[in-house]
């Protein structure tokens, strides 16, 4: 939840009035790893940030830019640099953001010497986006005063200030709470503590500094759908706005940063250990708006991965395979009490209504043959009725684009689905 920066805090929003940032076309970039034959790519990509480099590296500055500067308004108690200190590649293909007790170069903040540092990072002036699904996949730090955030702001902010400029809270998380995380709107008349949106806690009592997961918007005009790891829990209209301006129909661009301290977090306090980090497996940003259908399911198979129509076709033939969870339609599945198992209006079939071991798995017409009758055991296996067979993950492999296929029913956990 945030409110204004005063003026002399990070220094590139000083020039920020004299800047036309005009959205780029899209770009070659890297995109997800090739399927294997058969198997058609997801729906394209124009934004896919996969932070490949040496260890100690920076960003790739054609991308991003590393503000600097502290924020008095939010009350946070970290100096942003720039460099590597607070922001660098791992070597594994992650960014990670360091927040940490120090100040090295004896930088001033507003309340007098800085404690911390760590870093912010934006695509203003680089790229810019408007509409489609915008997601990052991360791992979240932990403790009392600790605020990462995945947001973005409206790109005319330099000519109309916040919050004309809207702002679009993705994912913000706050120490005090490490199974829950917030997305939010604020724009005129509804910024600050009055922004609009909700908040995603995780089964269990799991922290989201435990694992990585999938933040992620699905943006169109007039509405905003929120998820966590496939999971959506909040759409917003110009309808929740009560009369007041709906301002997220124009371009925005992305910021990332590791805040310390602020009115919303608290500051840190005994319990809190540094450094910590905000580790960023991808940044990436496509075209496909479609929206799931009404009451629809993810099934998740081996290494969390989501059951997926490839390349969101609903062409007879086309595959069905495991890809990382992202909320489309293409992963939406309403299990029907016929025994069909549906996404974009066809139907799970077995191809050819084989039943031996390798048959392949795609989507067809439903036309109420037993090679699309499905069944869900309490035991967690997806079986095909006339094959008394389970749906397998080929190869025992969690990797994008591995196709589906019956086989002989062995307990194993690529045999093993959940649906939610």
């Amino acid at each position: 939840m945030r409110t204004p920066w005063r003026h002399r805090s990070l220094t590139w929003l000083a020039a920020a009035a004299c800047l036309t940032l005009a959205a780029p076309s899209p770009t070659a970039v890297q995109a997800a790893p090739a399927p294997d034959s058969g198997t058609v790519a997801p729906a394209a990509v124009t934004f896919d940030e996969n932070f490949d480099g040496p260890t100690g590296s920076g960003v790739n500055t054609s991308r991003w830019q590393l503000e600097t500067g502290d924020n008095v308004n939010n009350h946070e108690r970290q100096f942003y640099t720039s460099g590597t200190n607070n922001a660098a590649l791992d070597g594994q293909g992650n960014l990670v953001i360091t927040a940490k007790r120090e100040n090295p170069a004896n930088y001033n903040c507003w309340y007098g010497r800085c404690e911390y540092t760590s870093a912010r990072l934006n695509t203003a002036g680089k790229f810019t986006a408007q509409y489609g699904r915008v997601e990052a996949r991360m791992k979240l730090p932990r403790g009392q005063g600790i605020w990462p955030a995945f947001w973005m702001l409206g790109n005319d902010f330099g000519n109309v200030g916040w919050p004309a400029s809207g702002e679009i809270d993705i994912m913000e998380n706050v120490g005090f709470e490490p199974g829950t995380v917030h997305g939010t709107l604020h724009g005129p008349g509804y910024s600050g503590s009055g922004g609009i949106g909700a908040g995603y806690t995780l089964p269990g009592g799991a922290a989201f500094a435990d694992a990585f997961h999938t933040f992620a918007i699905d943006w169109s005009p007039d509405s905003i759908r929120w998820s966590v790891d496939g999971n959506v829990y909040q759409t917003r209209t110009p309808a929740d706005l009560g009369g007041r301006q709906w301002v997220f129909n124009k371009p925005f661009f992305i910021i990332l940063n590791l805040a310390v301290g602020g009115y919303w977090p608290g500051d840190p306090d005994s319990s809190t250990r540094f450094p910590q980090q905000l580790v960023v497996d991808y940044v990436r940003v496509n075209t496909d708006t479609t929206p799931p259908p009404t009451g629809a399911k993810t099934i998740r198979g081996i290494g969390g991965k989501c059951l997926d129509v490839a390349g969101a076709s609903s062409a007879n033939g086309t595959a069905v395979q495991l890809y990382d969870c992202n909320g489309t339609a293409a992963q939406q599945w309403d299990v029907r009490s016929d025994g069909t198992v549906r996404a974009l209006g066809k139907c799970l079939d077995a191809k050819d209504g084989a039943t031996a071991n390798g048959t392949l798995v795609q989507l067809w017409d439903c036309n109420g043959t037993a090679a699309q009758r499905w069944g869900i055991s309490a035991a967690r296996d997806i079986v095909s009725v006339p094959a008394d067979k389970c749906l397998d993950a080929t190869g025992n492999s969690s990797a994008n684009g591995t196709r589906l296929q019956l086989w002989t029913c062995t307990g194993a956990a690529n045999q093993k689905w959940t649906v939610a």
